[in-house]
C-alpha cells in the first residue's frame, strides 16, 4: 500500500512519545513492503535528507519554534503545517491509498478531511489525546480555549478511522461522537529487552526523562526531593530533558539549595537515559496530562518501577498497577509525591522483581508489533469499505 504519515515533528529532532510512535510506525510499515512517505516541518539544516529505514521524509514547511517562552504551543506552526499538507495533497493525494495523521495540530487534519472526498484516500487519525473544553480554557484562556475546543470538535466530526492509546481517550471519542470506528491500540514499545533475571539492585536515584513543558511538571520533583532528603538523605534525583520549562526546574533547584541532591543535565544521548533507567530507584513522572505514558513501559522493561500522579487527563495511570510496577501519587504536591517515591524505596528489591514480572506478563500486549497488526488490518478494512 501507499501510505502517507502526517505529523509536524520527527524523532530524534524532537523527542516525545508521538514522535517515536510515528518514526517506528513508518519504519515498520516500510519493512513490511509498504511505500511510506512522512510529511513534517523541517527540523534540520537546509539540504539535509532525513529519510530513514525506507521512509521518504518530505518537509512541507520551514523550521519553526513550536512553543512560546512560557511553554504554550504557538498558533503559527500548525497553520503553516496545515497549509503545507494541503498543498502537498492537492498535488499528490491521489498517489496515496491511506493518509495516517495525528489529530494534533488539527489544521493538517482539517486539510486532509477537505481533500479526502476529492482524492480518494482513506483517513486514519491517531488521537493521542482529546482535551475537554475545561482543559482547553485552562490552557489558552476563555476565548482561545473555546476556539481550540471548536477546532478540535470539527476534527472529531471529520470522516475517519480513529485510533487512540488509552481507555480515557477511547471514552472521550465515543462521548464526542467521532465520525468513524474507534480502535484502541495498547502497544507503542518497539524494543524487546527482557528484564534481567534477577533484576539488579537499584541505586538511590529518582529519574525523570521527558520534555520540559509545564504540563510535565518536572519542577514538582524538586520540593518533593527536599522532603525526601530529610527522611532519606541518601536519595538523589536526575531530571533529564530540555524545553521551555527547564528554567523553572533550575530555579527550584537553586531556591531549595539542592544542587548536591538534584541534577538537571539537560538533553543527553539516548544511551545515557537507558543506563539511568536501568539503575534508577524509580522513574518519576509527575505529569498533569499524558495521552499514553510510554516511559512507564520502558522503565518496567528494565525492572524499574514508576511513580505517576492521579488526574483527569493523565492516561499514564492506566499503565501502573499499584504495588506491581509502581505507585500513583494523589497529587503533584511535595507531600503526596514524596510519599509515593518513598513507597517505592520501601518496596526494595521485591518491588523491582514484581515490576519485571509485570512487564513479562504484558510485553506482547504493549508492543509496537501488536499495534501494527491492528493498524495494517484497519488499512485493509478501510480500503475495502472505500
Amino acid at each position: 500500500m501507499r501510505i502517507c504519515l502526517v505529523y509536524d515533528c520527527l524523532y530524534p529532532y524532537t523527542v516525545g512519545g508521538a514522535e517515536r510512535w510515528y518514526r517506528n510506525l513508518g519504519q515498520q510499515l516500510a519493512r513490511q513492503g509498504h511505500d511510506v512517505v512522512y510529511l513534517t516541518l523541517r527540523q534540520w539544516e537546509p539540504g539535509y535528507d532525513p529519510s530513514y529505514g525506507g521512509v521518504r521524509v518530505i518537509e512541507v514547511g520551514p523550521r519553526m519554534s513550536l512553543y512560546d517562552a512560557d511553554g504554550t504551543r504557538r498558533i503559527a506552526p500548525p497553520l503553516v503545517f496545515g497549509a503545507g499538507v494541503l498543498w502537498h495533497l492537492l498535488r499528490h493525494g491521489r498517489s496515496y491509498d491511506t493518509v495516517h495523521t495525528a489529530s494534533f495540530p488539527y489544521f493538517s487534519l482539517l486539510a486532509i478531511a477537505l481533500l479526502r472526498p476529492l482524492q480518494g484516500f482513506t483517513t486514519v487519525v491517531d488521537w493521542h489525546e482529546l482535551w475537554t473544553r475545561e482543559y482547553w480554557e485552562e490552557y489558552l484562556g476563555g476565548t482561545g480555549g473555546k476556539v481550540g475546543w471548536l477546532v478540535q470538535r470539527a476534527c472529531v466530526r471529520a470522516r475517519q478511522h480513529a485510533f487512540c492509546f488509552s481507555r480515557l481517550h477511547e471514552r472521550r471519542l465515543h462521548h464526542e461522537r467521532v465520525n468513524g470506528p474507534v480502535t484502541r491500540l495498547e502497544g507503542e514499545y518497539d524494543e524487546s529487552p527482557n528484564p534481567p533475571d534477577p533484576v539488579p539492585p537499584a541505586s538511590p536515584v529518582v529519574v525523570f526523562a521527558g520534555r520540559h513543558i509545564p504540563e510535565k511538571r518536572a519542577a514538582a520533583l524538586v520540593p518533593a526531593m527536599k522532603l525526601l532528603h530529610e527522611r532519606r538523605p541518601e536519595l538523589r534525583c536526575e531530571i533529564y530533558g530540555d524545553g521551555p520549562a527547564r528554567g523553572a526546574v533550575l530555579r527550584e533547584i537553586a531556591e531549595h539549595e539542592l544542587g548536591d541532591v538534584v541534577s538537571a543535565p539537560g538533553f543527553v544521548p539516548r544511551e545515557r537515559i537507558d543506563a539511568a533507567l536501568r539503575g534508577a530507584l524509580c522513574m518519576a513522572l509527575p505529569s498533569q496530562r499524558e495521552g499514553y505514558g510510554l516511559v512507564v513501559v520502558e522503565a518496567s522493561a528494565r525492572g524499574t518501577p514508576t511513580v505517576v500522579v492521579s488526574g483527569p487527563d493523565n492516561a499514564a495511570t492506566e499503565l501502573v498497577e499499584e504495588g506491581e510496577n509502581g505507585y500513583v501519587a494523589t497529587s503533584a504536591e511535595p507531600g503526596p509525591l514524596a510519599d509515593a517515591i518513598e513507597r517505592v524505596a520501601d518496596g526494595g528489591q521485591e518491588l523491582r522483581e514484581r515490576t519485571a514480572a509485570w512487564y513479562r506478563r504484558n510485553a506482547r500486549r504493549l508492543s509496537l508489533a501488536s499495534s501494527l497488526e491492528r493498524v495494517a488490518e484497519s488499512y485493509r478494512s478501510a480500503s475495502a469499505r472505500s
